[in-house]
C-alpha cells in the first residue's frame, strides 16, 4: 500500500484539519466531537441542511458546505458511518429556528445513527427533518443497507435542496425539494480496479487483470455482475440501459446527466463516458440540459465511474442553477 499518510488511525482528522485550514473562509471544523460547518453558522431564519457519512468519498461530504448547499458535514471514520453524538452536535450548530434536514444516504449505519442524532436534537426543540437517498438502481439489497443504496445522486440533492434553503424556503418546502430529486434521479456505477482503506492495508475486494464489477457500490460492495474489461461505449451502455428503465423518461424530458469518478480515473476517460452517454439519450428524444462531469462522490483511489440522471422540470432546474459557494463546487457567483 503506497499512500499520502502518517498514521492509518489518524487520516480522517488530519485530512480534515488541513481541509479547515485551507477554506477557513468558507468553513469551520470542529475537531471533538468532528464535524464540519459553514464560518456563518448558524444562519438565523433560514433551514440548516447536514448530511454526513464514511470517510474516503471526497469530496462528499464536507467539499459541499458552503453557501447555497450544506451548512454542515459530518464525516465518519473511512467507510464507517459517523455517531450520533457528531451529527447531534452539528445540528444544534447549524440550527438558526428554521429546523434542520438530515439527508441521509440509503446505508443501515447511517440511517440509524441520524434517526438517534434527530431524537437527541427534537429533545432539545430543534424540528429535524430526513431523507433517505437510494438512487442506486444496481441492487436492491447489499452488505451495507436494506434497499437501494444512496451514491452519486446524493451530490445532486445537496445542491438542490441547498439552494432552497438559501432562497429562504421553510423546512417543509426544502424537504420536499429533496424528495422530489431523490424520486426523479438514477445512478449506476462500474469499478475497473479496487480501493485500499488506509487502517485494512490491502484492496477492498479482488478483481482479475481483465475483469470489471458493473453496479459496484462506493464501498466495494458487490454490484451486478462481473463482466470482461470492454469499451468504454460498451460499458456505458450497461450502466446507461438500468438507469433509464428504472426512470421511465418521456421522449422530450429535460434532464441532467452526470458522469462522476470513482477516484482514479482521469478526466479524458469520463468525458469519453459522457461523451456516448449523451449521444444514447438524445437518441431516445431525451433533452440534455444541464451537466456535471468531474471526481465528486468517490471511492478512495477506485479506478472507475458512475453514470446519473436526474429527470428536471423548471424550478429543479432553477435551483440546480443558483449559485453555490463550496471548496468543491462554486457556480454562479
Amino acid at each position: 500500500m503506497k499512500k499520502l499518510i502518517n498514521n492509518p488511525q489518524t487520516v480522517v482528522a488530519e485530512s480534515l484539519r488541513g481541509f479547515g485550514r485551507a477554506h477557513a473562509d468558507l468553513v469551520r471544523v470542529n475537531e471533538d466531537p468532528i464535524y464540519v460547518v459553514r464560518a456563518d453558522a448558524p444562519r438565523q431564519g433560514k433551514v440548516g441542511l447536514v448530511s454526513g457519512g464514511g470517510s474516503g468519498h471526497e469530496p462528499l461530504h464536507a467539499g459541499y458546505v458552503g453557501p447555497g448547499m450544506l451548512d454542515a458535514a459530518v464525516p465518519g471514520a473511512v467507510f464507517t458511518s459517523p455517531t450520533p453524538e457528531p451529527i447531534f452536535e452539528a445540528t444544534k450548530a447549524v440550527d438558526g429556528g428554521a429546523g434542520v434536514l438530515h439527508i441521509v444516504k440509503n446505508y443501515t449505519g447511517d440511517v440509524l445513527n441520524f434517526e438517534t442524532a434527530a431524537e437527541l436534537a427534537e429533545a432539545e426543540d430543534i424540528t429535524v427533518r430526513s431523507v433517505v437517498v437510494n438512487d442506486d438502481v444496481a441492487v436492491e439489497d447489499s452488505l451495507y443497507t436494506a434497499g437501494r443504496r444512496g451514491v452519486a445522486g446524493t451530490v445532486l440533492v445537496e445542491k438542490i435542496a441547498g439552494a432552497a434553503a438559501e432562497r429562504g424556503d421553510d423546512l417543509d418546502a426544502v424537504t420536499a425539494v429533496a424528495q422530489k430529486v431523490i424520486d426523479n434521479v438514477r445512478s449506476m456505477g462500474v469499478a475497473l480496479t479496487p480501493c485500499t482503506v488506509p487502517h485494512a492495508g490491502k484492496p477492498s475486494f479482488e478483481l482479475g487483470e481483465d475483469e470489471i464489477e458493473i453496479g459496484i457500490g462506493i464501498h466495494g460492495e458487490p454490484g451486478r455482475h462481473r463482466v470482461p474489461m470492454a469499451s468504454a461505449d460498451e460499458i456505458t451502455d450497461q450502466l446507461l440501459a438500468p438507469v433509464l428503465e428504472d426512470l421511465k423518461l418521456a421522449a422530450g424530458a429535460p434532464v441532467l446527466l452526470f458522469v462522476n469518478g470513482m477516484g482514479g480515473t482521469p478526466l479524458s476517460e469520463l468525458y469519453l463516458v459522457y461523451n456516448h452517454a449523451r449521444d444514447v439519450l438524445e437518441g431516445r428524444g431525451l433533452t440534455v440540459s444541464r451537466s456535471l462531469v468531474g471526481n465528486y462522490i468517490t471511492s478512495l483511489e477506485m479506478q472507475g465511474a458512475s453514470v446519473t440522471v436526474l429527470r428536471l422540470d423548471e424550478d429543479l432546474t432553477a435551483l440546480w442553477d443558483a449559485p453555490v459557494n463550496t471548496p468543491a463546487l462554486r457556480r454562479g457567483l
